[in-house]
């Protein structure tokens, strides 16, 4: 099971999308909230957590998170403070009870992942693509917009046409048509 537990939260945070089962594990820590009790009123226990990108808005709860449950980040560049493990493009990682390929995005940051499983039929698209066509910004440092829409692209011919669900940074998750909303990403990233 998938929950955003910053759902509702009044604060400056990301989604922090908890994914139960087989290895409960969080997709990044978001910021500015309360978030070891919301967690343990879920879960007894976390194994991981998974970072989309290290942009503060998505890290700024990871030292608590990792002290209150004794866990590790896994992210894409470990000389980034915070995060302990490297998790490699291509590389498969297991969230809950499902197997997902790392796919490096960069574009919004450096250091920015997405992760898709097939079989799950799930995308956790980071900063990347929201619902509606829209993206990640290019403005702040370490983004650029060409290499952005590469980054698209490339999930694009990732993932299912048939995909069931997209699972972004902020705002909400998309499981209605959630394909037709990245590739309107793509189109709205090349005009902007």
């Amino acid at each position: 099971m998938i929950s955003n537990i910053a759902q509702g939260v009044q604060a400056f945070t990301s989604n922090v999308f908890l994914v139960s089962g087989d290895r409960p594990v969080l997709v990044d820590a978001g910021a500015n909230f309360d978030i070891v009790d919301t967690v343990r009123a879920r879960v007894d226990d976390l194994e991981a957590v998974l970072l989309t990108h290290t942009h503060r808005d998505h890290v700024g709860n990871l030292a608590a998170v990792k002290d209150a449950f004794d866990v590790d980040a896994w992210g894409y560049d470990t000389s980034i403070e915070g995060v302990d493990h490297p998790i490699a493009d291509e590389e498969t990682v297991r969230l809950g009870d499902d197997e997902y390929v790392a796919l490096h995005t960069p574009g919004h940051k450096n250091d920015h992942l997405c992760f898709y499983s097939e079989p799950a039929s799930v995308l956790f698209a980071g900063d990347l693509v929201f619902q509606n066509g829209s993206f990640g910004r290019t403005d702040l440092e370490e983004g650029d917009r060409e290499t952005l829409i590469e980054s698209i692209d490339r999930v694009l011919e990732r993932i299912d046409p048939d995909l069931a669900a997209l699972h972004t940074g902020h705002g909400p998750s998309v499981t209605t048509d959630p394909y037709e909303h990245v590739e309107l990403s793509a189109r709205m990233a090349r005009q902007s």
